[in-house]
């Protein structure tokens, strides 16, 4: 396994059963089914993943079924998230015991925290564990923006090396870059954005849609970060961003969940608060997907 991370990381669903339970099984059966078809590396319990609606012995199931699965083909780094920092290191601790690569940690939500306290935040978290961190900056989810000056002044921190960056603002890429040097390396966190990410300068993708379009994803990234050939993944790209775009309007996890069905790998539905996506809505995505083909 590479020593740095890069390419396209799939922030996995949950697969439930009918009854919202976990169903492992049919995790184990997806974590192959995306290393079969290319994927650099793996993000379970993110937003995607609905680790918020899960226990704490879910999750780590989770985290364990995924890593067990993988075995070391390919980089996991979960999401090991939560609203106090004592309570993300104990979750990053066992992630880490577990076997992770990294761990994937957005701002604490809710308690709104400053930037002197995000940075104490995260520097807790660092000397906690021995494996990096990907900052995950999605002010539209946990309504704190974590801005490019902060990123640099977190990229002194040890074990903070990666940034997903989700605002959908997309210059920051360039800035980020500009700001952290090698310090710091950018994964695009927005679907809609991501040739524009990886022309100024992004080398990875962590998204959701990868759930049930591995191919797309992987081809989208060859193209634009290994050949350099930007028009050519421009027309990739083209072919699936009105998939992109619909996530993107709402009911994102609904919406790849119900995606990785119609692909005919049926991962259940969400868990509530989450409530499946409409038969109108439905109609939409399987629309756009049978146009793609193959």
């Amino acid at each position: 396994m590479a020593d740095t991370f890069s390419g396209v990381f799939t922030a996995m669903v949950t697969p439930m059963t009918a009854d919202q339970q976990l169903d492992l099984d049919a995790l184990a059966k997806l974590t192959e089914h995306l290393i079969g078809h290319g994927i650099h590396g793996l993000c379970p319990l993110g937003s995607t993943g609905e680790y918020y609606a899960l226990s704490d012995e879910e999750r780590l199931q989770v985290i364990e079924t995924v890593i067990k699965t993988a075995d070391g083909r390919v980089p996991v780094v979960p999401g090991t998230n939560s609203g106090g920092t004592q309570q993300i290191v104990e979750y990053s601790k066992q992630a880490e015991q577990a076997g992770a690569a990294g761990v994937l940690l957005a701002a604490p939500y809710y308690s709104l925290p400053t930037d002197d306290e995000l940075f104490e935040h995260f520097r807790a978290i660092s000397d906690g564990i021995g494996i990096p961190i990907m900052l995950y900056n999605y002010p539209g989810r946990t309504g704190v923006d974590m801005d490019p000056a902060l990123v640099a002044r977190m990229a002194d921190i040890e074990n903070v090396k990666y940034i997903k960056e989700s605002s959908g603002d997309i210059p920051r890429v360039s800035e980020i870059i500009d700001l952290c040097g090698d310090r710091m390396t950018v994964f695009c966190g927005c679907d809609t954005g991501a040739l524009e990410s990886f022309v100024s300068g992004a080398v990875g993708w962590v998204s959701g849609a990868p759930n049930f379009l591995p191919a797309e994803h992987v081809k989208m990234f060859e193209l634009s970060v290994v050949q350099r050939d930007f028009e050519a993944a421009r027309q990739h790209g083209a072919t699936f961003l009105p998939i992109l775009r619909l996530l993107e309007s709402g009911k994102y996890t609904q919406l790849v969940k119900h995606g990785c069905g119609l692909k005919g790998y049926p991962v259940g539905p969400t868990r509530q608060p989450l409530l499946p996506v409409s038969a109108e809505e439905g109609a939409v995505l399987k629309e756009l997907v049978d146009g793609l083909g193959g």
